[in-house]
Order: C-alpha cells, then structure tokens, then sequence
C-alpha cells in the first residue's frame, strides 16, 4: 500500500504562488501510478482539482483552477506536484493528494490511497 505525503502549503496573499508536493513512499519500483489533487474548503465538500495520468502525458482540471494550477509529476522521485500560481482566497482549504486505479478519474471514491493533506490559506 502506498502512503503518500503532502507539503508545501501556507499562509499567502492572493495573486500570490504556492507549489505543493506529494510523495510516495512504500510504491513499488516501476511501478506508475496515476494520481490527483483534491481540495477541500471550510465548510465545504472534498472537490476535485487536478489529475495527472501515469507517464504525465494526460492532465486533467477543475474549471475554476484552470489556467492558474498546473499539475506534473516526476515518475523517478514518485513524487507529483501542484503550482499554483495566482491563489484566490477560494482557494483556501486542505489539499490532498490521491492515487487511483481509474483512468481520467475524477470522483474521490475511484481513488484508493490518500495523503492527510496540506493545509493552504489565501487572505489578505
């Protein structure tokens, strides 16, 4: 069973950047995983943010992350990361990373393995 960790969140202004990491530790050698950033906000349900397919050649976002995130992985470190640049305060909550067995999945019950999350806040 894979575990994976999340870092790289914080306290930033909007308009700010922040870059978050996932690694995957216990991952069997060779072995690509397809993976995901879901959020979720106070109050609010898990929502989806971005997917990244197994050789990264496929990516997939939510509409409102769309042209400010950017998701991509290093297969060799089995480690993915999220950029996200232009943060609005929406954009606050604890951001989890996720594996999955399901091709371009987006539903976080097609997802097997989750990290405990990164917590991001964006205000002024």
């Amino acid at each position: 069973q894979v575990q994976l960790v999340e870092s790289g969140g914080g306290v930033v202004q909007p308009g700010d950047s922040l870059r978050l990491s996932c690694a995957a530790a216990g991952r069997t050698p060779g072995v690509l995983y397809r993976m995901a950033w879901f959020r979720q906000g106070p109050g609010k349900e898990r929502e989806f943010v971005a997917y990244i397919s197994r050789s990264a050649a496929i990516t997939y976002y939510a509409d409102s992350v769309k042209g400010r995130f950017t998701i991509s992985k290093d297969n060799a470190k089995g480690t993915v990361y999220l950029q996200m640049d232009s943060l609005k305060p929406e954009d606050t909550g604890v951001y989890y990373c996720a594996v999955t067995d399901v091709a371009a999945a987006r539903r976080a019950e097609d997802f097997r393995s989750w990290g405990r999350g990164t917590r991001v806040t964006v205000s002024a």
